[in-house]
């Protein structure tokens, strides 16, 4: 789990704009489109992993994947939630 200190000093590294956790609706809809084969990061490969844990940008458009409770802060690793079927 991601330490609650890191994340409220964590900002969008495009954006700026603060993050939270993914809720549960948001991680079900990014694993079922990575479970079907159709999720792509910013960079457009393919995500293979499931998303146990990530962190959505304020406005909603983007979730930051976080791996071995480390936070995905890469622009190219970015999901954007918009493109979700």
């Amino acid at each position: 789990m991601l330490n609650p200190e890191l994340l409220k000093i964590l900002v969008c590294p495009e954006t700026k704009q603060a993050l939270e956790l993914a809720d549960a609706g948001t991680l079900e809809r990014v694993n079922l489109a990575v479970a079907e084969g159709v999720l792509r990061n910013r960079a457009g490969e393919r995500v293979e992993c499931q998303v146990q844990e990530g962190l959505v940008r304020e406005d909603g458009e983007v979730l930051y994947p976080v791996r071995d409770d480390i936070p995905v802060m890469l622009l190219d690793e970015a999901i954007l939630l918009d493109h979700l079927p």
